[in-house]
């Protein structure tokens, strides 16, 4: 298929262009097959170049005919990125030319056909980033004990078609009893390692056993789980499903652990249905932007309908869920196995944010490239799947669930603003770059997908822009200032803060170069008082925590 089939009108002159809080600008349309651009003859102003991936939903709103002739409209463009555009367009033809054009361009499905596939970076690629995070490297320390091995098992991915070609498992296990667990778990997605803490608890991740109403039992399952329970000790299961979805998706063929065919595992559940619900997240998205977009509300009911659209609540539960993870793993040395459904989704979730509590790295700016390449990426989270539309749009199994995991590393930053090498603005541009981008890394649902299609050969890969020596230093924090301590998210719903520098960004008036430079004077002063909290919180921990000890000593 040609472009040019689906480009109806590709040149309109005379249309304004109407944004908050700035100018109008009066110019000339240009649309290509993968951009929307709009010059102005004015000199100064900046052109706008729109993917139309980021494009979610197009309203058009036709001016009322005089005396019967039509007279033209406007469209509003709502983008993923969370900007909306409204095009005023003179004649009712061109109006609908331009809205049919858009339709047709911001709805293709073939990968192919995305901008990546065509897009060619100009300055030349210091390091490959589709190359930069293997399973080997990152699990060197690991594979050093002598406990774990590197399986290529899924090396035609005909054992779990969501996983990559390897994985990284108990070295006691062999590759058949591997195969033989795969058809136990959904998707294939048996047991692997996520994380080893450095006193050799181990997070471990899967999809939800097919235990079904005649209770199957995989003794090969059972077989990878207990290599990793010390004797005379048992390890956490944690199912993050509520019991009446457990209950549901039994009588479909899944299910959960039995605690006689697990005995050297306590299973507990952790209900968060609101994030592996993909409906259900969505709508909280699309709730939380009708709240940042109503201008008329009084700030009472602001915060009111804040609340109640589920999405601080489900960011909570997130940093919740993971603390209690992590307290096993660092406080108790206990493995521990998470998973939800399809573990593609709260899994993955839980099991990045534990690494941010526990690992230190993950506080790096390489070290979260990693941390989302080995999680999200490589883990099988369905990108294309789930970010097919934004908050304006529903499409089914769609998701914002890896905007939920930047929000919770976002309110790590708001408690921590001294222990992350990267600042809020990172986080934003892996948001926008993860639903419309001129880079492949985010393309696809899995990396067999990836692999078809040739996205590692064809397209450049995000952190070879991001780690080029001229781009990286505009998202480094300057008050870093790093430290291998473990770090306790608060839960509390005061902790709660809106991340005001994404959704409502495009929504206040930008300030004057003087009150930035105060603001960024204001800020810098209060993350150093945060600092200075944060230090005198870890010293009452661990005052508390000698305190405890002692008390247990003594008894």
């Amino acid at each position: 298929m040609e472009f040019i089939e689906l480009i109806l009108i590709n040149k309109l002159d005379g249309v304004i262009l109407k944004y908050p809080h700035q100018e109008n600008i009066d110019g000339t349309v240009c649309i290509t097959g993968h951009h929307l651009i709009l010059s102005s003859r004015k000199e100064g102003v900046q052109e706008l170049w729109l993917l139309h991936r980021n494009i979610d939903s197009i309203e058009k709103k036709e001016n009322k005919p005089i005396s019967g002739v039509p007279q033209g409209g406007s469209l509003f463009l709502k983008c993923k990125d969370l900007r909306i555009f409204r095009l005023d367009i003179a004649t009712t033809t061109e109006l609908n030319l331009v809205a049919q054009t858009l339709e047709n361009l911001s709805s293709l499905q073939d990968p192919s056909l995305f901008y990546p596939f065509f897009y060619r970076h100009m300055n030349p690629i210091v390091e490959n980033g589709y190359t930069l995070y293997s399973i080997e490297g990152e699990f060197t320390k690991v594979l050093a004990t002598e406990e774990w091995r590197v399986s290529r098992v899924n090396q035609n991915y005909n054992v779990c078609s969501s996983y990559g070609k390897a994985v990284v498992v108990p070295k006691c296990i062999d590759d058949e009893t591997l195969a033989a667990a795969a058809t136990f778990r959904q998707g294939g997605r048996f047991p692997v390692l996520s994380y080893r803490h450095n006193n050799s608890a181990v997070l471990m991740r899967a999809g939800q056993p097919l235990y079904g109403p005649k209770h199957r039992r995989c003794r090969p399952d059972e077989a990878i789980l207990n290599a990793v329970v010390a004797l005379g000790t048992k390890g956490i299961i944690y199912d993050l499903r509520s019991s009446n979805s457990i209950s549901q998706q039994q009588s479909k063929g899944g299910g959960t652990e039995s605690n006689s065919n697990y005995s050297q595992w306590k299973i507990y559940n952790r209900s968060m249905d609101e994030v592996d619900n993909q409906q259900q997240l969505l709508d909280s998205y699309y709730k939380l932007m009708e709240v940042c977009n109503d201008r008329e509300i009084s700030s009472d009911k602001w915060v009111s309908r804040l609340e109640s659209c589920g999405w601080p609540e489900s960011v909570r539960n997130s940093l919740h869920t993971a603390c209690i993870v992590a307290q096993h793993i660092h406080q108790k040395a206990e493995p521990v196995l998470v998973h939800g459904t399809r573990g593609e989704d709260a899994t993955l979730l839980v099991c990045s944010l534990v690494q941010i509590i526990l690992n230190p790295d993950c506080r790096t700016i390489r070290g979260l490239q990693a941390l989302i390449e080995r999680e999200w990426i490589q883990a099988g989270h369905p990108w294309s799947t789930r970010q097919r539309c934004g908050p304006y749009t529903s499409v089914p199994r769609a998701a914002p669930t890896f905007l939920l995991f930047l929000d919770c590393v976002r309110q790590f930053l708001e408690q921590f603003p001294c222990s992350f090498e990267y600042r809020q603005s990172f986080l934003i541009t892996l948001f926008e770059h993860s639903y419309a981008s001129q880079f492949g890394t985010f393309l696809c649902d899995n990396e067999q997908e990836r692999e078809t299609r040739g996205v590692h050969s064809q397209t450049t890969s995000v952190w070879s822009w991001l780690n080029q020596p001229d781009e990286l230093p505009k998202y480094i924090n300057p008050l870093y200032d790093p430290t291998p301590n473990v770090i306790w998210p608060s839960v509390a719903p005061m902790s709660f803060v809106i991340w005001e520098e994404l959704f409502l960004r495009w929504l206040v008036e930008q300030h004057t170069e003087a009150r930035e430079e105060q603001y960024r004077l204001i800020r810098s002063r209060e993350q150093q008082l945060r600092g200075q909290a944060q230090q005198l919180r870890r010293e009452l921990y661990d005052l508390a925590h000698q305190y405890y000890k002692k008390t247990d000593d003594d008894k």
